[in-house]
């Protein structure tokens, strides 16, 4: 585990939550801390998972935005690059020692473009998402003026019902645009099906999965008649990657949060009906608070609220608990129903957040803990690279 990062000059409670070699128990809270063991364990599990299929993963780096966490998934979990969603975000991999990284996503400011088109100086092969033939003229001259080659996936709306095109006859056509613009090199397409990543019932992301592969196939057989064949066919998420993975078309998942696990995705259900945060991953990231108030018999309040976790995907869970729940939350507490009286003050708890993604980006840094110490501190390297 890397623990190269200098803290030298790093004041414990105002610049880090904790510090390498600290017990756990006296970390700064509210504060990101992941275990370890869990961790690696959903990393390699996902890597023998896609070696078994003959998949590429390409992990999304969106939902952790750490260096750090990526290049754990790249030594020891069978990826082979990260997704990003901005150019920014994109950056922060590439200036980290991400070395292959695709854009999943459209990049249409002159300015962004501009940056992107850039990025390839620095040694890593950069891709990204079209949708638009404009923008592939706008892409082709950036990347020409710099002297560098974006490899290019067409988007198709494969039922997201947000970003791409909608029929195999737009994706030739932008294939087509792509393949002969200088500076840019087709790869392939781009089939994320977003929407259908937390139905709750594990028949329900079948039924969108089937109709998303019907749409994958009839594109990539277009593509095969124009000449075109596509060679990266990218998508599936940690809701639907099995389906990706049995398609016979699809060779690249974009899974993210199968390594943390949030309390949203964990309750969704597997083939038997089991719960996906017990059934397939393990939790590995915790919002660790501590119980700030008791005055009341019945209510705790801790230190991790609004400012500390996202509710967008629903309340906190309290991890390996259940006389204890997370019932309100504000900017700066959260309210703990305590039935029995059972927590104490400065007690610590770890809560599963509803919603990884935006509870990452609210935090600096990640704790990384195993056998009661903190054994790394790793910084969330891209937070807020939103633009």
């Amino acid at each position: 585990m890397d623990t190269t990062h200098d803290f030298t000059g790093l004041e414990l409670g105002y610049d880090v939550p904790a510090l390498p070699g600290m017990d756990e128990a006296d970390i700064q809270t509210p504060c990101l801390v992941l275990d370890l063991d869990a961790l690696e364990r959903n990393v390699r599990k996902m890597g023998a998972f896609v070696r078994a299929h003959g998949m590429r993963l390409r992990v999304h780096g969106k939902m952790h935005k750490s260096v750090d966490v990526a290049k754990l998934q790249l030594a020891e979990g069978g990826a082979v690059g990260v997704c990003c969603q901005k150019v920014s975000e994109a950056e922060a991999f590439v200036r980290g020692g991400i070395e292959d990284v695709l854009v999943s996503n459209q990049v249409t400011d002159r300015v962004k473009i501009d940056r992107l088109a850039r990025l390839p100086l620095r040694g890593a092969s950069v891709s990204v998402c079209v949708d638009d033939a404009a923008n592939i003229a706008d892409l082709s001259a950036a990347a020409t003026a710099h002297g560098t080659t974006l490899g290019c996936l067409v988007e198709l709306d494969c039922g997201a019902q947000r970003c791409g095109v909608t029929t195999s006859a737009a994706v030739v056509e932008l294939a087509r645009a792509i393949d002969g613009a200088p500076g840019l090199r087709f790869e392939g397409l781009q089939a994320y099906q977003g929407a259908m990543q937390h139905l709750p019932t594990f028949a329900a992301r079948e039924a969108a999965s089937a109709a998303a592969i019907v749409m994958v196939k009839e594109a990539c057989a277009a593509l095969t008649a124009a000449g075109l064949a596509p060679a990266i066919v990218s998508g599936g998420g940690t809701g639907s990657y099995a389906f990706e993975s049995g398609s016979g078309i699809f060779n690249e998942l974009q899974c993210g949060s199968y390594a943390f696990m949030d309390a949203d995705y964990g309750r969704i259900e597997t083939a038997d009906g089991a719960r996906l945060d017990g059934a397939e991953w393990e939790n590995a990231l915790f919002v660790l608070t501590s119980v700030m108030s008791h005055a009341k018999p019945d209510l705790a309040v801790c230190d991790a609220g609004l400012k500390a976790l996202s509710v967008d995907s629903g309340l906190p869970v309290v991890f390996c608990r259940t006389d204890v729940t997370y019932v309100r939350t504000s900017d700066e507490h959260g309210n703990i129903e305590d039935p029995t009286g059972s927590l104490s003050i400065n007690e610590k708890l770890r809560l599963v957040p509803g919603h990884c993604d935006p509870t990452c980006n609210l935090h600096d840094w990640y704790v990384g803990v195993r056998d009661g110490k903190v054994e790394v501190l790793w910084p969330v390297s891209a937070r807020g690279k939103s633009y």
